[in-house]
């Protein structure tokens, strides 16, 4: 499919999406930027849904970066083994809050190659980051949006995260980009399913969706 028909169905789905689904929110618990960085690394290979009632032990013990920052690893890894990787998950959360303890004041760098380089930090979580937190354009490609995008033929058999990132930057408007991503977490979740036949039948983008790739 052309640049520009892809373009036009990627607004056509855009605008669909904000009808059937007008209010989005991350789905992981937070209220203060720290507390997302450290959610958003326990999400991995976890649900949200898990994560949310974990951290709340965590925040309990260690209510700030500062004493987050100077807990012993064993005790951050005991409280987050239900997320699963606990080793390596507390160890990287860890190494990050000593960093924006030391290095940012406690705060959380809203520069996209700035929290790039915090341990355990990729493109998807900065993204998220940016976005949420500092109301920048971000597209954050976890498997909803990669898995959907390419079934509604915004991208063609492309898997790599960062590659379907690439591609729509191409054809969502910047400032569409965080809520967008929002938008298909809940669509993935709910219709357009990866475990079970997709409900196109109750699909709002059942008559422009290209239905191809997954």
């Amino acid at each position: 499919m052309a640049e520009t028909k892809k373009k036009k169905l990627a607004l056509e789905i855009i605008e669909r999406l904000k009808k059937e689904y007008p209010d989005v929110a991350c789905s992981l618990d937070y209220n203060q930027a720290w507390k997302l960085l450290v959610s958003v690394r326990l999400a991995a290979q976890c649900t949200d849904a898990r994560v949310n009632v974990v951290v709340q032990e965590l925040y309990a013990k260690y209510p700030d970066v500062k004493s987050l920052a100077a807990a012993d690893v064993a005790d951050i890894e005991q409280i987050v083994r239900p997320c699963g990787l606990g080793h390596s998950k507390a160890k990287d959360i860890s190494a990050c809050m000593k960093i924006l303890d030391e290095q940012y004041g406690g705060e959380v760098p809203s520069d996209f190659d700035a929290l790039m380089k915090l341990p355990g930090v990729g493109r998807k979580s900065a993204n998220l980051i940016v976005g949420d937190v500092f109301g920048k354009p971000a597209i954050v490609t976890d498997t909803h949006c990669i898995r959907l995008v390419n079934r509604m033929g915004l991208v063609d058999g492309v898997k790599e995260p960062k590659k379907v990132e690439m591609e729509l930057w191409k054809l969502i408007p910047p400032q569409e980009g965080n809520d967008f991503c929002h938008r298909l977490v809940i669509h993935g979740r709910d219709v357009c399913t990866a475990r079970t036949k997709p409900r196109c039948h109750k699909c709002c983008l059942e008559q422009v969706c290209g239905k191809i790739g997954i």
